[in-house]
């Protein structure tokens, strides 16, 4: 693969989409954890597929179509849920549910035969074109920028929101603004993982990063360094077996999450049992 990375510029852009794609996974997805929008950012991605059938019904873009969805799925969750009334899971559910179904009536609408999209169901990164390209590394940028000059404020509202809003810090923004971030990040990942399984790759290496690091910071560039591995590794993978690249990318990373997790089960009941021998 490393000579034919030379050679083919599709390999040359699944790679750069890898290194993007485990920038913004890893930095967004440590807050999505740790604020508990795992089951959010679900809805917000299935809700792209909305987006991706009326790009291809009006005859643009597909992925602008899915950023346009996202960001709105992710503003209309976060406004429901903080008016109250109605349980989020609720809310995220019918997000999640019409976005799918809008996909569909799109698609039927076309006229002639409806196009394949398995590249957004269940990602492609071989076929990441220049203009997705582009479009990653402007939002990667925005990600980076955005979480190094608010870090601080962002630290104080992930570990505690009630007394950051008492400190001055203006968390209704913040929380709107993770929301958004949350949607670019889905619609960097959809190229690679797909709407189907995104949420694996901005959950796994959030995960692991947690398991072998402390502090915010270390979590974060764990969980960039963890979601490069499990990207070139799958990557590599794909192109060498000839399987589909997201599939492979979530099966390596869930995989070696569960491994994680497992072995820091064995050690914490070891401790227990060392401590226990101690007390008698």
């Amino acid at each position: 693969m490393l000579s034919a990375l030379f050679e083919y510029q599709f390999l040359q852009n699944a790679l750069w989409a890898c290194l993007l794609a485990s920038i913004v996974c890893g930095i967004i997805g440590v807050m999505v954890v740790e604020k508990k929008l795992v089951m959010m950012s679900g809805g917000i991605a299935h809700t792209a597929y909305g987006g991706v059938g009326l790009g291809y019904l009006l005859g643009f873009e597909p992925i602008i179509g899915a950023f346009i969805f996202s960001v709105g799925a992710a503003l209309g969750i976060g406004y429901i849920k903080r008016k109250g009334g109605v349980r989020s899971d609720i809310i995220i559910g019918l997000f999640w549910s019409l976005g799918m179904a809008l996909g569909i009536i799109f698609i039927s609408l076309m006229p002639g035969y409806p196009p394949d999209l398995n590249s957004y169901l269940f990602g492609n990164i071989l076929s990441v074109t220049r203009l997705d390209l582009n479009m990653m590394i402007i939002m990667t940028f925005i990600t980076v920028v955005v979480i190094i000059a608010l870090f601080n404020n962002w630290k104080a509202y992930l570990f505690d929101d009630e007394f950051a809003s008492i400190i001055g810090i203006k968390t209704v923004f913040l929380e709107y603004f993770l929301l958004i971030l949350v949607a670019m990040t889905i619609v960097v990942l959809i190229r690679v993982v797909g709407i189907i399984m995104v949420l694996a790759l901005l959950t796994a290496p959030a995960a692991m990063a947690g398991i072998f690091t402390s502090g915010l910071k270390s979590r974060m560039i764990g969980a960039v360094i963890f979601g490069a591995v499990f990207c070139i590794a799958g990557l590599w993978a794909s192109y060498a077996l000839n399987l589909a690249s997201g599939a492979c990318i979530v099966i390596l990373a869930v995989s070696f999450c569960f491994f994680a997790f497992a072995a820091r089960s064995v050690r914490m009941k070891q401790k227990r049992k060392i401590a226990s021998s101690r007390n008698e």
